[in-house]
């Protein structure tokens, strides 16, 4: 039978023995939110690949149910890193992140870019909050981390991270692009495939400018295209993070 428990996330660092105090936020959504009650049990996890089933012992503290070196759940780290660099748009930026993070996005990386018209990033709090509720909500084991904004320039400039054709730039309005599912074919299951990171770069609303095309092309970035029609930023977004994630679960599967 699933487990239908509901979900909280606290930091390993905080998790060092049976009793775990909660924060006042926590205890809120545990209490008001949820209404759960002394006894009543949820699933906590650490976003580093473990959960435990806890129990509520008082208003701001919990008792997990199984010792702490052996979860009731243990995951490994996802394997091939995805990673998702963005201009953010002007509105819903919030309901993106959340989306990504749904779809399986490792770490998101936003970028200011010459024709950006949306903010460079949520503020560090808020984003924190946005990527632990979206795991909460979607149940994933592992936290994926959001980077501080950079210039699109800073990324498009160096040769990709995870190293040669490894790096996509999403790209529209250019004719015979090939598609990002494609390219993702050849990345096959296998030792090298498994240990290295992926990651594809989503201009704004405008598109890229000349310079950033430029730089990205110069430093080995492979354009790609995400379709036949003009998508706005946030769609393109997802359909990377849904190709990507769907990618990657066929090298276990």
């Amino acid at each position: 039978m699933a487990r239908e428990l509901r979900r909280l996330l606290i930091p390993p660092e905080r998790l060092a023995a049976q009793e775990v105090a909660l924060e006042p936020g926590e205890a809120h959504y545990l209490g008001r939110v949820l209404r759960l009650r002394p006894g009543d049990r949820f699933d906590l996890v650490d976003g580093a690949g473990r959960l435990w089933s806890a129990k509520l012992s008082q208003v701001d503290g919990a008792v997990l149910e199984q010792p702490l070196q052996t979860p009731l759940q243990q995951q490994k780290k996802p394997a091939p890193l995805l990673e998702l660099a963005l201009a953010l748009p002007r509105r819903d930026a919030d309901v993106l992140l959340r989306m990504v993070v749904e779809l399986g996005i490792d770490r998101i990386l936003p970028l200011r870019a010459e024709r950006s018209v949306g903010p460079d990033g949520p503020r560090p709090e808020r984003g924190a909050a946005i990527l632990r509720e979206a795991v909460e909500q979607c149940e994933r084991l592992w936290q994926p981390e959001l980077r501080s904004p950079v210039a699109a320039t800073a990324l498009l400039g160096l040769p990709p991270p995870h190293g040669a054709g490894r790096g996509l730039l999403a790209s529209s309005r250019k004719l015979g692009l090939p598609l990002l599912q494609e390219l993702l074919v050849p990345l096959a299951p296998g030792p090298a495939s498994a240990g290295e990171g992926l990651v594809v770069a989503i201009g704004p609303e405008g598109g890229w400018s000349p310079a950033e095309e430029g730089l990205a092309l110069e430093q080995g970035w492979q354009p790609v295209s995400l379709g036949p029609t003009i998508l706005r930023c946030s769609t393109a977004a997802v359909a990377a993070a849904a190709l990507l994630s769907h990618w990657r679960q066929s090298l276990v599967s």
